[in-house]
């Protein structure tokens, strides 16, 4: 590479660290990336020594996204030119071994994304060369090599059983075990020679943390014949090092994990994989590794930095238990786990208090949602569950003793012994909990505990107690979020007001758990009828004003962009109040529409937080849905748009995806003619939407179709016939159709363009429109997109501008007498798969129009129609829709935003099934309070069987021959459902 080439391009990633120039520079990278060689040149500006380690660093991170991005199709076909592609694979192992750990983490990223859809098959020399570098001596050179391993190897460990994958794992099995073990033994004798170097046993040791975890790596899916004949000498090493100390490894700082920690950590994860899932051969061994383990966890100290291995270690003994439960069933033997174990991993430490101080957020984050699961309460908490579902009674018995220990204690000096409730309280949560804690709260309780006489007792007094500590305020308010199920709307309800107060409160933890358990409560179901919230906006709406006001002001202290979006959860209560509260929130939906506005304006400077930008979002959806067809037409566009525009201008791409999202809303929301300078800003939108280049961000893709379906039903004539855009229009049809992924929205946005579009000015184009679909339909047909095919058939034959003779017609264009083979193989058999009751309908009035109204049914493909007809009766038959009006509802309740995105599990007191995995990246993420009825073509079928059986007789007078040939079980159900006799 040319030396000029590499300094400019590091110029550039210098530029790209700086706020000053970070979007030129970016953009500038963005062009270079189109040129052929690009990747190779970031490799070398990767390992330049020359460079400085940030400008490295930054060519590393986006070196692994554009691998990430421009590796391959959705289809696995590569992108990059194909001397590109060889020069990466070849260069990469051996560049990456000899770099930094920094370095190496992010390009061993790389080659696993690149071993997603290459190894084994396009890459077969990949782990020949891996193994051909292992060196006897240089362990550095080895963790290299490790280090790229365990980046392919880790791909497997979430992924589902299948032929590919346990034909990939033996490849690796038949050549990577062998050397695995001479390395373990090597490294092992290397241990022993070197105990006084500490320099050497680190680099060791560092060696030992890879190959434990390649240890799990090769075992995560099924244990290996290799495993099974070499575990006694495999295990025996695993053990020395569970037990193994040296006071060169220890780390002088309490928050920094020492080499030997990190390994015997990774080794507890191990040995509960073999408990979990191997328990038939490890047996012999489980009794060893239970043993020590419980001389581990209490000869380990409480400094931070045993953190995960302290948890690791009681994760392996919660997973021994189920194995061997009749160790822990004495009582003495429970009296001395929860004393020596469980207590001294779940009291407060003084680094828990200085995180309440310091670091608030964290605090929240590791102790509700779910991200402390590394830490030893959560550890213990599990441990201790396990413990009590196996031995109820007497878990209980021991554990209440502790509880009312600690309460005395309490009683006796609040002020000094309020650590002593702290503990009484988590563990009396620990026990109540019976099965799973999920989003919705617990579902069942411990029935020897009485969940709300201790709320009475213990804990409401602490939610008004002036004097009570912060922390046991905290305490109060997470056993309501714990325990809400368990309480009445009654009792919920008194609460409601001492949770709001608490919004004044200056502790930060303090009012961020109220807006926690405020938004879950209000997300409570009734038992009843689980369609619908316990709370509704007559409920909410005497306190919703007051209780917006005190979360923006909450809110709005961050001084910074970063700081305004630190708080998500201050921001999804906000989110939740004004779904609970729907058309409740008009009267003062300005104020809060300004308040958001600020907050998008602000954070749009440099979006940092992807969670609290959804729920802003999902905010600004909820006012525009509920308030904007109360406003006068375009009032709310003429707000948003500049702010709106200087998001699309300023390419920030976080935020596009949501702001097509919230354009197509405020357009089909007005019913009113939009005119003006508002008509003419979506006007001089269209153009710019058809650009490839905002269709390249896979993100973009969804919101964007739906944003074209908007505009073309707003109006398609000035938008795009006027302007002479109806052929760009159907290129974007044309790219999203030869998708895989995007197949559908393509399909979608075609039914917008021959719904709006007048048919003069697409008719030239149709011919090659089928062409497209069907050539798609025969190159890489999918299940998906034959049903989607088929609802499209159906669409263009039940609306009536179009009609069957045209959906006919749209077929054989592609080629003549096709439609009868396309009809029978593909259109039919899906016909009775579609969910979505609007779907159903179109598919029951298209196949009516089709059967009953084509002229070519009674002709051409008449030798079709009997196999038809027996489709649409058994529709008919077994799906009524007695009133269509029901399926323009569905979407009227705004379900809870959780449902929105994917989830975590998670069980500990104060967490929960409610980790939304909202994160930043190509991935779209819909906005729920955006989400519009179904279009209805034809509102005027309101009745499935009444417009079947209209058809029916109809047409029987003059089609006796055809009805004649129906099977006779399909002319029974027409006899006793329509009352016609065949």
């Amino acid at each position: 590479m040319a030396s000029q080439d590499l300094q400019a391009l590091a110029g550039l990633l210098q530029s790209s660290l700086d706020p000053a120039q970070a979007k030129q520079a970016e953009q500038a990278l963005r062009a270079a990336e189109t040129q052929p060689g690009f990747a190779i040149l970031l490799l070398q500006t990767v390992v330049a020594a020359q460079l400085p380690h940030t400008t490295r660093l930054s060519a590393a991170l986006l070196f692994k996204n554009f691998i990430r991005r421009k590796w391959t199709d959705e289809d696995g076909n590569h992108r990059l030119p194909a001397a590109d592609v060889a020069a990466v694979k070849r260069e990469i192992v051996g560049l990456m071994i000899t770099q930094p750990p920094a370095l190496q983490v992010q390009l061993g990223e790389s080659i696993s994304i690149m071993a997603d859809s290459d190894f084994p098959d396009r890459w077969q020399d990949l782990i020949d060369d891996l193994v051909s570098r292992l060196s006897p001596t240089d362990m550095a050179l080895n963790n290299g090599v490790l280090q790229v391993a365990h980046s392919i190897f880790k791909r497997w460990r979430p992924l589902f059983q299948s032929d590919a994958l346990y034909l990939e794992i033996k490849l690796v099995l038949g050549k990577f075990c062998g050397p695995f073990l001479d390395l373990f033994k090597q490294t092992d004798r290397l241990v022993a020679e070197h105990a006084g170097d500490k320099a050497t046993l680190e680099t060791l040791f560092q060696t030992l943390l890879l190959l434990t975890k390649i240890y799990f790596d090769l075992n995560c899916q099924d244990i290996p014949e290799f495993f099974e004949d070499n575990m006694t000498e495999l295990m025996g090493l695993v053990h020395k090092y569970l037990v193994y100390t040296s006071p060169l490894l220890e780390t002088d700082d309490d928050d920094e994990t020492g080499p030997a920690e990190k390994v015997k950590a990774s080794i507890c994860e191990l040995i509960q994989l073999y408990s979990q899932r191997y328990a038939d051969v490890f047996e012999p061994l489980m009794q060893n590794f239970i043993e020590t383990t419980w001389t581990l966890l209490t000869t380990t100290g409480v400094a931070p930095k045993y953190d995960v291995l302290v948890s690791k270690a009681l994760a392996f003994l919660t997973t021994s238990i189920g194995k061997r439960s009749e160790m822990f069933s004495a009582e003495d033997t429970l009296q001395q786990i929860v004393e020596k174990v469980v207590l001294p991993n779940v009291a407060l430490r003084p680094s828990d208090e200085e995180l309440f101080e310091d670091d608030p957020i964290e605090y929240i984050r590791r102790d509700l949602e779910g991200s402390d699961s590394e830490t030893r309460r959560r550890a213990a908490t599990d441990f201790l569950q396990e413990l009590k579902e196996r031995h109820e009674g007497a878990v209980t018995g021991v554990v209440m003793k502790y509880v009312q220990h600690y309460l005395a204690q309490y009683e006796q000096n609040k002020a000094h012994n309020w650590r002593a409730k702290d503990t009484a309280v988590y563990l009396f949560s620990a026990i109540a909990i019976k099965g799973l804690l999920t989003a919705s709260g617990v579902s069942s309780t411990n029935l020897l505990l009485d969940v709300v006489a201790f709320f009475t007792q213990n804990i409401a007094p602490d939610l008004v107690a002036a004097d009570a500590h912060p922390i046991l305020k905290v305490d109060a308010i997470k056993y309501i979020h714990i325990f809400r199920n368990q309480l009445t709307k009654q009792q919920l309800g008194q609460a409601f007001p001492v949770l709001s107060s608490m919004f004044v409160s200056p502790e930060y933890v303090v009012y961020t758990y109220a807006a926690i358990t405020i938004e879950r409560i209000l997300s409570i179901r009734q038992q009843t009828n689980s369609s619908h919230f316990m709370f509704d906006k007559e409920d909410i709406a005497p306190v919703a004003q007051e209780l917006l006001e005190n979360l923006f002001v909450l809110i709005e202290k961050g001084q910074t962009p970063e700081k305004l979006a630190e708080n998500e959860f201050l921001m999804k209560c906000v989110m939740r109040v004004l779904v609970t509260g729907k058309e409740t929130v008009v009267p003062f939906a300005d104020s809060v529409m300004q308040h958001l506005l600020h907050l998008l304006t602000e954070t749009a400077k440099n979006p940092s937080n992807p969670r609290f930008s959804h729920y802003m979002f999902e905010s600004l959806g909820a006012v525009i849905r509920f308030a904007a067809p109360t406003r006068p037409a375009g009032a709310y566009d003429a707000q948003l748009f500049p702010l709106f525009l200087s998001i699309l201008g300023q390419d920030v791409a976080e935020f596009i995806p949501y702001v097509f999202q919230l354009l197509a809303q405020l357009l089909e929301l007005t019913e009113a003619p939009v005119d003006g300078a508002v008509a003419e800003s979506y006007k001089q939108l269209v153009r710019p939407l058809l650009s490839p280049q905002l269709w390249e961000s896979r993100g973009n893709i969804p919101a964007l179709a739906r944003l074209l379906q908007a505009l073309l039903a707003r109006n398609a004539q000035a938008y795009f016939v006027d302007q002479g855009l109806v052929e760009p229009l159907l290129g974007v049809f044309q790219k999203l159709i030869a998708s895989k992924v995007n197949d559908g929205h393509g399909l979608d946005l075609l039914e917008a363009i021959l719904l709006h579009v007048p048919l003069a000015s697409v008719e030239r184009y149709v011919r090659q429109i089928a062409i497209f679909i069907l050539q798609r339909l025969q190159s890489s047909r999918t299940e998906k997109l034959v049903q989607r095919f088929g609802r499209f058939v159906y669409f263009l034959a039940a609306v009536k501008k179009l009609g069957p003779d045209f959906a006919v017609s749209f077929v054989d264009q592609a080629q003549d007498g096709i439609f009868g083979d396309v009809f029978g193989q593909f259109i039919l058999p899906s016909t009775t798969k579609y969910h979505a009751q609007m779907d159903k309908k179109i598919a029951v009035v298209g196949l009516t129009a089709i059967l009953f109204e084509s002229a070519k049914f009674q002709g051409q493909y008449a030798q079709y129609w009997v196999q038809g007809a027996t489709v649409l009766t058994t529709m008919a038959q077994t799906d009524t829709i007695s009133n269509y009006i029901d399926i323009l509802k569905e979407n009227d309740e705004v379900e809870g935003m959780v449902g929105a995105m994917p989830l975590r599990r998670t069980l500990v007191p104060g967490g929960g099934l409610d980790d939304d995995d909202v994160t930043f990246g190509a991935s779209f993420v819909k906005l729920t309070t955006t989400t519009t009825k179904p279009i209805d073509v034809r509102p005027d079928v309101t009745d499935n069987r009444a417009f079947v059986e209209a058809a029916l007789k109809a047409y029987g007078s003059t089609a006796q021959p055809l009805l004649a040939q129906l099977p006779s079980d399909t002319k029974a159900i027409i006899a006793k459902s329509y009352g016609i006799t065949v």
